[in-house]
């Protein structure tokens, strides 16, 4: 699973492909970039954005050797959450299994018009299957969807899925 692109992604990525292509999509907190990778080769430019070098490093390396469109983005996105997308604009933007609820402002506003929001991370239930067990980084029952409330909502589940068993949320949004 952890290197697998997310299902959710690969159901939806029909989507994707009709938006807007002068802006990129926000690939937040990546990791190794397994999501975004995914977009690449589409040609949809996605903005890479993590905190590790050596994750970016992965990515840089992956995006050179299929000549793939995107860029990184070093950043800790917990330094300065009130404006860290000041400036930015996305037309879709991905996150998965990464939660700091100060970010979703920004989000939001980073967010062309009529752009989507895909996001799944796991619920309070989660702590049933084990980690992570925090509940700083779990939301809450309905919590996504009320973060979303007043956006078109294409996709919304809360509940447990299998293989691995794990509590989760997710969500595509189109923004107003």
């Amino acid at each position: 699973m952890a290197n697998k692109p997310a299902e959710l992604l690969l159901d939806h990525i029909g989507l994707l492909k009709s938006l807007e292509r002068s802006l990129p999509v926000l690939d937040l907190a990546c990791g190794n970039g397994r999501n975004g990778l995914v977009l690449a080769p589409l040609g949809i430019l996605v903005e890479f954005a993590d905190k590790s070098s050596e994750s970016l490093t992965v990515v840089r390396r992956r995006l050179a050797k299929g000549n793939l469109p995107g860029k990184v983005w070093q950043v800790d996105l917990e330094q300065h959450e009130d404006r860290v997308f000041s400036g930015k604009h996305y037309s879709a933007i991905l996150g998965f299994c990464y939660l700091h609820r100060p970010l979703f402002p920004g989000l939001k506003e980073a967010l062309m018009p009529g752009g989507l929001v895909i996001y799944e991370t796991f619920t309070d239930e989660q702590q049933r299957f084990g980690r992570p067990d925090n509940p700083d980084f779990l939301l809450r029952p309905g919590e996504l969807k009320t973060l979303f409330e007043n956006w078109e909502i294409v996709h919304y589940f809360e509940g447990t899925l299998e293989n691995p068993d794990r509590a989760i949320a997710q969500i595509i949004a189109r923004k107003p």
